[in-house]
């Protein structure tokens, strides 16, 4: 099963550890970042969404027009515009890049972001939301005869577009919570379901839930998996663990994270955040490399769970992932773009190797169970 690796598509440089050194949309930045990423081995990059942040479809645009290969995850929310109109958006930054864009379509876990952007429906009421939008959108990359819609947040009347995706027969949708609302709407629609960096008998559980989620909605094949973790490698372990509590003391040290963190006594919202927070609470050490003080420092904020060691041991621990079903990881460091270079050049290479080496031993007449990373694997030493 061939794996895929997702990045970041920053458009400044600033993270929780450190705070931005130019403006919000740095197009340069967008660029070489970007192109850090493509020619380090990696599959796509995301455009996240907030709600004061640089457009995300337009700085993807930038992205999709100046580079050739590297494939685009796009995040949006369902209350920022009608289905027909952002359906013709993506159609048309898919025509852009040649057919290299997915879309992540985002519920939204904090009634507070929602609001600030006039979005005040209870959350499950906008997991069924963004499950009808989906099927708009899908039905509007799709679809060449005029349709009519009524549905519970959406009505409309011999809709027809003229702009289709260059990806037939649509471009995929990523979708990601864990609510049971989230696991209703996003296994019935998603081709992609993405988890945060849990345990690894947790994740097990949420991809089981998924695919009988899945199931459930009548579907013969369930979404595939993508799990998110944030990498911090160095050649050695003491030193792994030395930068790792450096970046630590960077995040409570009040960062851009750290002044957005809720107070002791406020929990998050959203059940994913929620999971990561009590998981923090029961350890901050999992399975071979999983650290869990990230999130705890960032009140379980998104993608916080760390990945903590050298190259290879990160590499097997991801491998205990796909493992497990998943096939797209992703990775964010704290220093985002050498970070990148540095996962790109140590890490992606021992992963992808390792898994062709399984892959073609199972489809050998005779193939045997080898350790980890065999001779011919590539070398990793940053």
């Amino acid at each position: 099963m061939p794996v895929e690796f997702l990045g970041i598509a920053a458009t400044h440089d600033g993270s929780e550890t450190a705070p931005r050194s130019g403006p919000a949309f740095d197009p340069d930045y967008t660029l070489r970042l970007a192109r850090a990423h493509e020619d380090h081995g990696w599959d796509r990059v995301l455009f996240a969404y907030g709600s004061g942040t640089p457009d995300p479809a337009t700085a993807a645009a930038l992205l999709a027009s100046r580079l050739d290969r590297l494939q685009i995850l796009l995040a949006h929310r369902p209350n920022l515009s009608h289905p027909t109109y952002a359906a013709r958006v993506f159609a048309t930054l898919d025509r852009i890049s040649g057919g290299r864009l997915t879309v992540h379509f985002i519920t939204g876990g904090s009634d507070h972001e929602q609001r600030r952007e006039g979005d005040t429906l209870p959350k499950d009421e906008r997991y069924a939301r963004t499950r009808e939008y989906i099927e708009i959108v899908k039905k509007v990359w799709t679809r060449t005869e005029p349709f009519d819609h009524e549905g519970a947040h959406y009505r409309f009347h011999d809709y027809v577009s003229d702009v289709f995706p260059a990806r037939l027969p649509r471009p995929d949708v990523s979708f990601g919570g864990s609510s049971q609302a989230a696991l209703a709407a996003g296994a019935a629609e998603a081709d992609i379901y993405c988890l945060w960096g849990e345990p690894l008998e947790r994740t097990a559980e949420q991809i089981a839930a998924v695919r009988a989620a899945a199931a459930a909605a009548g579907r013969a094949t369930p979404p595939r998996i993508q799990v998110a973790f944030r990498p911090i490698i160095a050649p050695t372990e003491e030193l792994a663990w030395e930068k790792a509590r450096r970046t630590l003391a960077a995040i409570q040290a009040g960062g851009p994270a750290g002044r957005r963190r809720p107070g002791p006594d406020s929990r998050p919202e959203n059940t994913g955040s929620q999971r990561l927070i009590a998981i923090a609470e029961q350890g901050e050490r999992y399975d071979r490399a999983l650290w869990t003080a990230p999130a705890a420092a960032t009140g379980g904020a998104g993608n916080s769970n760390a990945l903590v060691g050298t190259p290879e041991t990160v590499a097997e621990a991801l491998l205990d992932y796909h493992d497990l079903g998943v096939d797209i990881i992703s990775a964010r460091g704290y220093d985002l773009l050498g970070d990148a270079i540095d996962f790109g050049r140590h890490v992606i290479p021992l992963v992808r190797a390792e898994v062709a080496r399984r892959d073609a031993a199972r489809t050998a007449p005779e193939g045997h169970a080898d350790g980890a990373f065999p001779p011919g694997a590539p070398a990793a030493t940053p």
